[in-house]
């Protein structure tokens, strides 16, 4: 990293955290340079006119002042979830640093409770479920279409009313609580509690032929991703509900 991208890369550190203070030790660890390095650019900053001081005792460090904050960005939990890994997913690829600064400014600007929303969201992103030692599970997929009925449901925490065709096209109805969405390849896939069979059952999001969200709240179960039978194409990492 360049001091240009480094002195940037500080600033919206100190941005993300405001006002609590990040020690000199701390961003030297975090960008990966000595704390007298790390002492320079700040000095470098205050003396260009960027709004930080020190904070001594125990727990001080630099604070960047309140006033040089970004405002609120107005996005809902989902979108700021659909950008956060859009942005992961660039992984290892040359503008990996600068979607990882993009991250740090996307947390900082949306409104608390949003952006809580949105942490918590990403959070429940897991391990695929169970599949064959030999079928290496894929990374970073995301599911493509998604009913809008099936994401509020996650989303809400909501018990989801379906019409769903197996591989034969025959037509079920049936209530189920959704726990995740996952992917494979083409194919993304509901991972739910069905109450019709009364066990987890896995839905393609394709054979969804209907969806409605119920007022009824869905029960917290204890289930993880092995609780769920794998498909013929076992799907890659999960994106799991709030």
């Amino acid at each position: 990293m360049s001091r240009r991208d480094r002195l940037s890369a500080l600033v919206e550190e100190l941005r993300a955290v405001a006002p609590r203070p990040r020690s000199a030790r701390w961003l030297a660890r975090r960008f990966e340079v000595s704390t007298r390095t790390v002492e320079r650019d700040v000095n470098a900053l205050q003396s260009s006119g960027v709004p930080i001081y020190a904070v001594s005792g125990r727990s001080g460090g630099y604070v960047l002042e309140r006033s040089f904050t970004l405002h609120p960005l107005n996005v809902t939990p989902a979108e700021a979830l659909a950008m956060s890994v859009a942005l992961h997913r660039l992984g290892s690829e040359p503008l990996a640093a600068a979607a990882r600064s993009a991250l740090r400014k996307l947390a900082a600007v949306m409104p608390p409770g949003d952006a809580d929303a949105a942490r918590h969201l990403a959070a429940r992103t897991g391990q695929p479920p169970a599949a064959p030692a030999s079928v290496p599970a894929a990374s970073g997929a995301v599911p493509g279409a998604v009913p809008p009925a099936v994401e509020r449901a996650l989303r809400e925490h909501r018990v989801l009313r379906i019409g769903y065709a197996d591989g034969a096209g025959t037509l079920t109805e049936r209530c189920v609580e959704p726990v995740a969405l996952s992917d494979q390849g083409e194919h993304g896939y509901l991972l739910a509690w069905c109450r019709l069979r009364g066990a987890p059952r896995v839905f393609r999001t394709d054979r969804l032929r209907r969806g409605e969200v119920m007022e009824e709240t869905a029960p917290v179960r204890s289930l993880t991703p092995a609780d769920f039978p794998v498909p013929a194409s076992p799907p890659a990492p999960l994106r799991r509900a709030a």
